[in-house]
């Protein structure tokens, strides 16, 4: 059985590259100008998620996690025809990890929205 590689011409493999390298720039070029990216996590619960509205505020906030000294993984990948679903996981130096489940819509090979559910080790 054959995996889908690609969304609309968006290339899962440059995405899975670019965040296990950490490629903060290479990331940020597969956002459209509009994008808009959810997170619920530990300071921000579902009622009230963080949202980065924008290709310049998702890109500050890509540049500061691929800046962290972090070894980053991405695992399960379900492509369907206009969205994606993945596991990320990031281990941080003193053995703190971070698990995110991710879900991209994608529309001309951009992502347009990403919404990603943590959990942190506490």
């Amino acid at each position: 059985m054959t995996m889908q590689k690609t969304i609309s011409s968006f290339d899962v493999e440059i995405l899975r590259r670019s965040i296990e390298q950490l490629d903060a720039e290479a990331l940020i070029n597969l956002y459209a100008d509009g994008a808009e990216m959810q997170s619920v996590n530990r300071y921000s619960p579902p009622s009230s998620p963080e949202v980065l509205r924008g290709k310049e505020e998702i890109a500050e906030h890509l540049r500061n996690v691929c800046g962290q000294d972090v070894k980053a993984r991405v695992e399960r990948e379900v492509v369907a025809e206009d969205h994606m679903a993945y596991i990320l996981t990031l281990e941080y130096p003193a053995g703190t990890r971070l698990l995110c489940a991710t879900v991209l819509d994608v529309r001309d090979g951009k992502i347009v929205r990403e919404v990603g559910v943590q959990a942190w080790d506490e």
